[in-house]
């Protein structure tokens, strides 16, 4: 899939690479190098008008770590989404603070995305969104088990 991106991000997206946030640098130790299920991660990806944390092409998927640069920025962020959607990409975000404190979920959540796009799951759940709330009280669809582990997608 070839994405198109504004040449002008090129030296920005290097620049925030070299910069670094902790729980970018942190999860990043986790995807560089194929490590996540062999698949190939790039971080400060350009895409359109946008730099998103980390891009996986195979499996087009965007991962998000939202931190205090993303604090009243939920306009911005909601347009962002809707263009990367719109290319047909899936969005996963995580809180800055999680990463920091509980990576191992993260990345539970993470493969247990990759695992249902595996397997052919017309729509993998992803974590939740901004303002969502988990709500144990969901019911399953049928043959699905209880994960608590396992992230949910908005409504549920």
């Amino acid at each position: 899939m070839k994405l198109y991106y504004n040449p002008k991000l090129k030296s920005l997206s290097r620049e925030l690479r070299k910069k670094g946030v902790l729980s970018e640098a942190l999860l990043w130790n986790y995807l560089k190098g194929r490590k996540l299920r062999g698949y190939l991660f790039t971080r400060q990806k350009p895409i359109g008008n946008y730099i998103v944390d980390f891009f996986c092409s195979k499996l087009k998927l965007v991962i998000e770590i939202d931190g205090v640069s993303h604090d009243g920025r939920y306009d911005y962020d909601e347009e962002r989404e809707k263009y990367l959607k719109s290319l047909g990409l899936k969005i996963l975000r995580f809180n800055d603070t999680d990463v920091k404190k509980d990576i191992r979920n993260v990345l539970i959540g993470i493969e247990g995305w990759i695992e249902r796009k595996e397997k052919g799951v017309n729509n993998p759940l992803t974590p939740l969104t901004k303002g969502e709330r988990h709500n144990p009280l969901t019911p399953l669809t049928k043959g699905e088990r209880h994960n608590p582990l396992t992230p949910l997608t908005k409504g549920e």
